[in-house]
């Protein structure tokens, strides 16, 4: 009530004032703006049209409907089945269509790539890396070294079946154990590992006897590795000559092979994705750089 009785005219605006005031200052009693007014009133309008035409009153076990019956969850889900769909069509296409076809093909190659690096993540980048530049144990898929050859068809195939996994067509290559089973005696293994540490571009012992190395190497393992150590892949033998190595590029790491060879082992892929992912797989894994 005091601040009724308080209230005045102001001089200078003319304009009564609300009989506020703090430290001097009088608070004016100045209407709303007519526009914020109607704005504001707009809002409730449309607020209330908006409760009745869209999904909005809580009830005690779900919710009205609105009078267009509309829902965003209705209408994600219809958008993710549509998406599937879309998926689903050109997925035919890459499953019917040739690998070279896949990459020939601006559509498919686009969705292949998109796919395979998106399959590569969540399935590959744990063991070769997420840039696939592989670790100890697990090869480097950017180089031109491939055990089992790097054009599509052998990468599909590496995919599809593994590398010593559980399926009936993995590809399977192996290694003697030369040393643990007493093929080759401690001085021809060392001769032998300095002998191929040597042509692949190492530094050999001073003392070894290369030539005699030379000869452990032909009569063990030329067989498997060729008389030019560039490997055989029909059969999984590595490219002594490469610059990566699976496991360890020394003439320590080559004698310890040749004593007890390390096995790497990957999982058949066709059993656990689509085939439309692997051949996605196939054509992001080649076009890394160092596909054939």
């Amino acid at each position: 009530m005091a601040d009724m009785h308080n209230k005045e005219v102001d001089k200078l605006s003319g304009v009564e004032t609300t009989g506020h005031e703090w430290d001097g200052l009088k608070e004016l009693n100045n209407p709303l703006p007519k526009w914020w007014l109607y704005i504001f009133y707009a809002t409730i309008v449309w607020a209330i049209g908006y409760w009745i035409v869209y999904p909005s009153w809580p009830l005690i076990s779900g919710y009205t409907a609105g009078v267009i019956g509309d829902s965003q969850r209705a209408n994600a889900l219809a958008a993710y089945q549509a998406d599937l769909e879309a998926r689903s069509q050109i997925g035919e296409k890459l499953i019917n269509a040739p690998l070279e076809e896949i990459r020939s093909t601006q559509s498919l190659l686009e969705f292949a790539l998109a796919n395979g690096e998106a399959a590569f993540g969540d399935n590959c980048a744990g063991c070769h890396g997420t840039g696939a530049e592989g670790f100890p144990g697990y090869p480097n898929l950017q180089d031109d070294n491939w055990i089992w050859g790097g054009s599509l068809d052998a990468i599909h195939t590496t995919l599809q079946y593994g590398i010593r996994s559980d399926h009936d067509e993995t590809r399977f290559g192996e290694m003697p154990a030369f040393g643990r089973d007493e093929i080759l005696d401690k001085e021809q293994i060392t001769q032998v590992a300095n002998y191929v540490g040597a042509q692949a571009g190492l530094e050999p012992a001073a003392d070894v006897d290369l030539a005699a190395g030379e000869t452990v190497y032909a009569d063990n393992c030329a067989a498997c590795h060729g008389d030019d150590l560039k490997g055989n892949r029909d059969l999984g033998a590595p490219n002594l000559l490469a610059n990566n190595y699976t496991f360890e590029r020394s003439i320590d790491g080559i004698a310890a092979q040749v004593i007890n060879p390390r096995y790497g082992v990957m999982p058949a892929w066709s059993p656990r994705l689509e085939p439309a992912t692997v051949k996605s797989l196939a054509v992001y894994v080649h076009s890394l750089g160092g596909g054939e």
